[in-house]
């Protein structure tokens, strides 16, 4: 018999095997994640004797499971285990909606939990000051003060069409010249005289229309007739029609696209005030990493260094470097002492292994922990830590879909908030397909949209990236799955939204 939730054939691909393993122990009781992945890439991050466990307070330095510096918060689920040797009484300092495990340690946040700690991570010193940025530099930031208009739009009575300027009923007579864009005024015009005129010109002084081409002929004498009257204004755009100067034209915070820049450079700017991009270094971790040809020898192709600065800068932030380091734990803790970025992303090394540095470097810098693990599948070993006053740490699994799953939990959030953008109008799509779920956690699952609903993609386990590559968003699968037909909430990648695809250049 088949467990509850458990794909066969084909369909298995959509699982690792730690998930397959939850699903079918939840017949058993057992709760998914008690410590015993560790040391995987991808698996749990506790560790006995606490002290790498995910959100437990290490003596003597500032590694906490709680902004609020360790205190016990409200939220959190016990497993209905006591402590275990090691460990401290019941109220030990665990992370805001954490999950207790076997032996009382806190293990992970839940996934919404997650991503509001890390919008709301930033203290108001860290925010980085308005700056004067040149329009064809402002591409992708954020409006620091409002719009106004620094001239009437437009500017001068215009002509919408191509045609002639007319004054009083026709038939007219077709005065020699022109008035072409860009010229200067041109002579005023009497009743019963036209004059050629080319779209954007400006409008001779007494014209009472604009006859369209189309709509006029010449006779054998030079008169200009009417095939249909131009009613009194026709295709002139008056002066001020679109805004008069001072008024506001975009508020604060909104988000600099193409057609902002146009209006911008049409009311008479040449620069904005904007809130500039925040600086992001990539530490990318692992001796196992190649950064060029095929796979070799237990070595496998780095991933991650060519996809994540395209996607960071797509979320707003500008990537000062990517910096490939290996399983050095002097190496890393020499990168992020120095780093002067406003957020570290790091990959790899989140777990509890023998190589994985974050967490005991983090500990060594005295970091204080926001997040340590989330319950969502893949990527449940990421966390984030405040390493400065001004700076924060986003710690990425090493597997790549794991690495989105915690780019789009963790460092959209707050790079969000550093940079001053607004947050994504939440929606659902009813999916075409079911998706089977975690037993406790929330899993992401690539989609592609189709009409009116989603639909699921398989190769979406922690390692791959043939899904999340051909998919327009991620699906938000909550603990026990989704039916065919139910709405999921939907995360829009960069390139799909209706944002701005440029971003990436």
């Amino acid at each position: 018999m088949t467990a509850r939730g458990v794909r066969t054939g084909e369909d298995a691909e959509d699982l690792d095997v730690e998930e397959a393993l939850a699903l079918v122990n939840e017949s058993a009781g057992h709760f998914p994640g008690n410590g015993n992945g560790a040391g995987n890439g991808h698996g749990d991050t506790s560790a006995p004797g606490g002290a790498a466990s995910a959100g437990h307070a290490t003596p003597g330095h500032g590694l906490s499971g709680h902004p609020s510096g360790g205190r016990t918060s409200c939220g959190a689920q016990s497993a209905g285990h006591g402590p275990g040797p090691g460990t401290g009484p019941a109220t030990a300092p665990h992370t805001h909606g954490a999950q207790t495990g076997p032996h009382g340690h806190a293990q992970s946040v839940a996934w919404p939990a997650a991503r509001e700690i890390a919008a709301r991570a930033v203290r108001a010193a860290a925010r980085r000051s308005p700056v004067s940025v040149p329009l064809d530099a402002a591409l992708g930031l954020v409006l620091a003060g409002p719009l106004a208009a620094l001239t009437d739009l437009p500017s001068f009575d215009t002509s919408a069409m191509d045609g002639w300027a007319v004054a009083g009923p026709g038939p007219w007579d077709v005065r020699e010249g022109g008035s072409l864009a860009g010229h200067a005024q041109p002579e005023p015009l009497t009743d019963g005289e036209a004059v050629r005129i080319a779209t954007g010109a400006r409008i001779p002084q007494d014209t009472t229309a604009v006859l369209r081409t189309e709509h006029g002929r010449t006779d054998a004498k030079g008169k200009l007739h009417s095939v249909r009257d131009p009613g009194h204004g026709q295709d002139i755009r008056a002066r001020g029609q679109e805004c008069r100067t001072g008024d506001q034209l975009l508020p604060v915070g909104t988000l600099v696209t193409p057609a902002v820049l146009g209006l911008a450079a049409a009311a008479g700017y040449d620069a904005l005030t904007a809130v500039p991009r925040p600086r992001v270094d990539v530490f990318v971790l692992g001796d196992e990493l190649l950064t060029e040809g095929l796979p070799h020898d237990g070595r496998i192709r780095d991933a991650l260094g060519p996809m994540l600065p395209p996607w960071l800068r797509a979320l707003g932030a500008e990537v000062a470097g990517v910096r490939r380091i290996g399983d050095d734990a002097k190496a890393l803790h020499r990168a992020l002492t120095r780093s002067e970025a406003d957020l570290v992303v790091t990959t790899g090394g989140t777990a509890a292994g023998p190589v994985d540095h974050v967490r005991p470097t983090l500990r060594r810098m005295d970091a204080e922990l926001l997040v340590n693990g989330v319950q969502v599948r893949p990527g449940h070993p990421m966390l984030l830590a405040r390493t400065k006053e001004n700076q924060h740490l986003v710690g990425l699994p090493g597997n790549p879909l794991a690495a989105v799953s915690g780019l789009l939990t963790l460092a959209e959030p707050l790079l969000r908030t550093l940079a001053a953008r607004p947050a994504p109008e939440p929606y659902t799509l009813p999916l075409r397909d079911g998706v089977h779920g975690h037993p406790g956690d929330t899993r992401l699952v690539p989609v592609v949209l189709r009409g009116d609903h989603a639909v699921p993609l398989h190769y979406n386990g922690p390692a791959m990236l043939r899904g999340v590559a051909a998919s327009d968003a991620l699906a938000v699968v909550p603990p026990g799955g989704l039916r065919a037909g139910q709405e999921a909430e939907l995360l829009d990648l960069p390139w799909a939204a209706a944002g701005i695809g440029v971003c990436f250049t």
